[in-house]
């Protein structure tokens, strides 16, 4: 195991040495999040708990529970949250029969960074923690985020990182559910293809709106822009619903 700072060092999450790590995504994903004090916030594939705890972090008060099909990773996500101060209900099952605890809770948000690739497309990683992470080993694409919609009340919101190749799948099981929102692609620098998406979606939400991209780097070297570094390092929200609005 290893220690990884986040937002500073304002959290610090014990993660395996091998295998899949939480990373920037988690961070990103967090702070597009427009919780606030007393909601209710699910993190559905949660891993090592690093996304819901940068997102307790920064808005203090929420009421935080995740779910991870890997009992040993919901173990971390469980210890993650002690050692950060955080309180967390932490849930080890499969999106495809949740625990009952989760069958008839509803949540204000519903947070998730699903599994990269469809199984069968990609070869599955040797190490059995990475493939999990990152191959749709249990639930499909379209599963997985059934079970997200469902989770939310009817007023909550979805936030979502992922492959920005596969946005025209994300896009098509959102409206075909009725969910709409925004779509902001994400790319390491300007004139770049984007290489992930952030989807901020709920019921009712009209159409599902592309945005520009997001660009976090400047221009060729590794330094990151000034927004960037204020989310990844100082805990500044990605505010989607402000940049919706031009």
């Amino acid at each position: 195991m290893r220690d990884d700072a986040f937002l500073g060092g304002r959290v610090t999450i014990r993660q395996p040495r091998r295998g899949f790590r939480s990373g920037s995504d988690a961070v990103l994903l967090a702070a597009a999040v427009p919780a606030r004090a007393g909601e209710r916030v699910l993190d559905v594939g949660c891993g090592a708990g690093t996304a819901g705890l940068c997102l307790a972090c920064r808005v203090g008060g929420i009421r935080l529970s995740g779910i991870e099909l890997i009992g040993e990773m919901a173990a971390l996500a469980d210890e993650n949250a002690r050692r950060n101060g955080i309180e967390a209900e932490i849930h080890q099952g499969d999106v495809k029969a949740p625990p009952a605890a989760l069958k008839a809770a509803r949540f204000d948000h519903v947070i998730s960074n699903p599994p990269f690739f469809a199984l069968g497309r990609s070869r599955p990683s040797p190490d059995p923690l990475r493939a999990a992470a990152r191959t749709e080993v249990s639930a499909d694409l379209a599963q997985w985020l059934d079970f997200c919609i469902h989770a939310l009340n009817p007023a909550g919101r979805l936030t979502l990182i992922h492959r920005y190749e596969r946005l025209d799948e994300i896009r098509a099981i959102l409206s075909a559910r009725g969910l709409g929102g925004t779509l902001l692609p994400l790319s390491a620098r300007m004139g770049e293809a984007p290489k992930r998406v952030i989807v901020s979606a709920r019921s009712g939400g009209g159409a599902l709106v592309q945005l520009d991209a997001f660009v976090l780097h400047e221009g060729a070297g590794g330094a990151y822009r000034a927004e960037a570094e204020a989310i990844l390092r100082h805990g500044a929200p990605l505010d989607v619903d402000r940049l919706a609005e031009g």
